[in-house]
């Protein structure tokens, strides 16, 4: 079964974040690297920093883009590999809301808010 889950990420404070009242999280920030790879891949999405679409699946699926591979857990996150940019980044427990364990491999597909 291939579930895709889906944030709107935007930037605050210079910070990229997102929301998702239906796990709990508000203001819930990128970091540790995670935060620059959104930079480069929101680049060609107009006006992104007011929110875009982020959909991630542990599944390949139709659409996606750019895929992250596991590499190490630290201070309760995982830190992903983003080949397409040859980036690292972190990110933090609150990945336990969607997949149950950290999965070694997820897809996502980064586009315009609509």
């Amino acid at each position: 079964m291939n579930s895709i889950h889906v944030i709107h990420p935007y930037k605050y404070m210079m910070c990229w974040m997102f929301d998702d009242e239906k796990v709990g999280l508000i203001e819930e920030p990128f970091v540790s690297g995670f935060d620059e790879i959104i930079d480069k891949l929101a680049e060609q999405i107009p006006n992104a920093e007011k929110g875009f679409t982020f959909l991630f699946s542990s599944e390949k699926f139709p659409g996606c883009s750019v895929d992250f591979e596991w590499r190490r857990e630290e201070n309760g996150g995982n830190w992903y590999y983003c080949g397409k940019l040859g980036m690292e980044g972190w990110l933090c427990p609150a990945l336990e809301n969607y997949f149950k364990i950290a999965p070694k491999k997820f897809y996502a597909q980064f586009k315009g808010k609509q």
